[in-house]
């Protein structure tokens, strides 16, 4: 079967899982279906059932009893669905949002949004940054990334 990336686009679950995974390969050197389990607060055994899954769609390489590894496919699509919620962490951030409410949002937000959506946050987001006036004049004159750090 094709990897998923030549297919249709991958579900939450999928995303979510792919996230998880590429997170603790990032952290911890591997990746373990207790590990993916914990984090995601689901059983090992549904871990397993969407583990073995994913192997049979090419995004990763799952080995019984060994772990698993993503492949190309499954690492490129991890990174994007990464880049994607920092990337939505990050404007919401600029808005001043507290923490608690930025992580419930990007969670909603980051499996729904467009990729031509995710461009236009992207670029917002980047003349934000260089534009703290422009900022605070949207915030209604607080420095929202003050007011977002204080909070935390």
């Amino acid at each position: 079967m094709p990897p998923r990336s030549a297919q249709r686009p991958a579900s939450s679950a999928v995303e979510d899982y792919l996230e998880q995974i590429l997170e603790l390969m990032n952290t911890k050197g591997y990746a373990r279906v207790v590990d993916i389990a914990e984090r995601l607060a689901i059983s090992q055994a549904s871990v397993t059932n969407m583990v073995q899954k994913l192997d049979a769609e090419g995004l990763l390489k799952y080995e019984k009893y060994r772990g698993l590894v993503l492949t190309t496919a499954g690492e490129e699509l991890a990174r994007n669905i990464t880049h994607r919620h920092q990337l939505l962490t990050d404007f919401l951030q600029l808005l001043g949002l507290d923490a608690q409410t930025i992580h419930h949002d990007v969670e909603g937000m980051e499996h729904h949004v467009s990729p031509a959506t995710m461009h236009a946050i992207e670029s917002l987001t980047c003349h934000l940054k260089r534009r703290p006036a422009l900022l605070r004049s949207i915030c209604g004159g607080v420095s929202p990334v003050r007011n977002a750090r204080s909070s935390a």
